[in-house]
């Protein structure tokens, strides 16, 4: 009985062992993905580092009020099957959350921001990395306007980020904001690095 239930676990565990892809694969397709027209070209500049991608990332959703967002640049920040996965307290007990492709977000959100003017800023990081993926704990302060003496929200943004050898790429943004009950870490309110 021992032997068949061995030879049982090992066939669910062969059956279901997950198929490995070698990065330089994936690297490949997602670059055919992302040049093959249906997908906005990044600049070079904004997908250099993993400094320049955030700070794009934060740039282009922010403007004034009217201001229209560029949505391919937005999209050009990202693998095209990223997701951007916002969560918030539910009228129960727990958490909720909602799963975008960037595109979903753009429509999701386009009218909104322009009509009431967005800005949001990076105010610390937590970064870490291991080989070609990165993972940024990115603590924000949105605003109404540029100039508004005090943030109305605050939160993280959870970022992950992959360089496929010739660019970073945004794989997901999980984020929260502030609510009752829950502050920022004072960890996550100045930046830290990992030694390189």
């Amino acid at each position: 009985m021992r032997t068949v239930r061995c030879l049982t676990l090992m066939v669910a565990l062969a059956i279901s062992a997950p198929v490995v892809v070698p990065t330089s694969d994936l690297a490949a397709q997602s670059r055919q993905e992302m040049s093959d027209g249906a997908w906005p070209e990044a600049d070079p500049a904004d997908v250099e580092s993993i400094d320049a991608i955030i700070a794009a990332l934060y740039d282009v959703i922010s403007g004034p009020i009217g201001e229209k967002r560029d949505w391919d640049r937005f999209r050009s920040l990202f693998v095209p099957d990223a997701r951007l996965i916002p969560t918030g307290q539910g009228q129960g007990d727990g958490p909720v959350y909602q799963m975008l492709t960037p595109d979903e977000y753009e429509t999701t959100a386009a009218a909104f921001l322009e009509e009431r003017g967005f800005f949001e800023t990076e105010t610390a990081r937590t970064l870490e990395m291991f080989g070609h993926v990165a993972h940024a704990f990115s603590t924000y302060d949105s605003r109404w306007k540029e100039d508004d003496p005090e943030p109305f929200d605050r939160g993280i943004n959870s970022i992950q980020l992959m360089h496929d050898g010739e660019r970073w790429a945004i794989m997901n943004i999980f984020w929260a904001a502030e609510s009752a009950g829950l502050t920022i870490p004072e960890r996550y309110k100045t930046s830290r690095r990992p030694d390189r």
